[in-house]
């Protein structure tokens, strides 16, 4: 094994020895765990094995630990995307050109939805360059935080879910079946946009039909001036 191999090694091994080591501490080392693994330092299996473990093993906590990780990945993002937000394009110079663009488009058309779809999807479906592209094209703070929150809270629900009806083969499912945890989600994002699409339309009509009503309430005295001088 050459020198770079045998550093790569040891670095693994340093990351799988924190990992075991947070393990230990329940709920409070999964916050941990996502917390370092959402900043950009991949722990291996990272928070899903994790909380698929964990979960397996103390049904009862499932919730606290959905909530634990989720609490240290929303943190751990935020971080992330408020240094990409200080640096600039230049945070995304190794995302390619095209997929700068899409995740652009997507960022401009959907907004928080376009965060919240690929937080929920599991590894190995990289979450980072949105991340990164929502802090560069600043997509607003607290919309991102509560895209984040809620994709990694529905996340870390259904690993959890799968780990208390399953066991530990929860994680080989999501691996085999991760594409329709994808439909299911576009589904129910696309049901979200709907919804709102929906309701941003009846504010307008509602708008609308106000804003004639009042023209017609400011008009009928003036009819009424109009009328008496016309009577003299």
């Amino acid at each position: 094994m050459n020198e770079t191999g045998l550093i790569l090694f040891g670095i693994k091994s340093s990351l799988q020895s924190l990992l075991e080591w947070l393990k230990a501490f329940g709920p409070f080392g999964l916050f941990g765990i996502s917390l370092v693994d959402s900043m950009g330092i991949p722990l291996p299996g990272g928070p899903d094995s994790v909380m698929i473990i964990l979960s397996a093993n103390n049904p009862a906590l499932m919730p606290l630990y959905a909530l634990a990780a989720t609490a240290g990945s929303a943190i751990g993002c935020t971080l992330l995307y408020l240094a990409a937000r200080r640096a600039g394009v230049a945070a995304l110079k190794r995302v390619s050109v095209e997929r700068r663009n899409s995740i652009e488009n997507l960022l401009g058309r959907y907004d928080l939805v376009a965060v919240m779809v690929p937080a929920v999807l599991p590894p190995p479906f990289p979450f980072k360059p949105f991340v990164l592209s929502a802090g560069v094209f600043k997509l607003k703070t607290w919309r991102f935080i509560t895209a984040v929150f809620i994709g990694r809270a529905l996340r870390f629900l259904i690993e959890g879910w799968l780990a208390i009806r399953f066991g530990e083969d929860a994680g080989r499912i999501i691996r085999e079946h991760g594409w329709k945890v994808l439909m299911a989600v576009v589904a129910i994002a696309g049901l979200i946009i709907g919804l709102s699409f929906l309701r941003a339309r009846a504010r307008r009509s509602r708008a609308a039909i106000a804003g004639r009503a009042n023209d017609q309430d400011m008009m009928a005295p003036i009819d009424s001036i109009n009328e008496s001088s016309r009577r003299f």
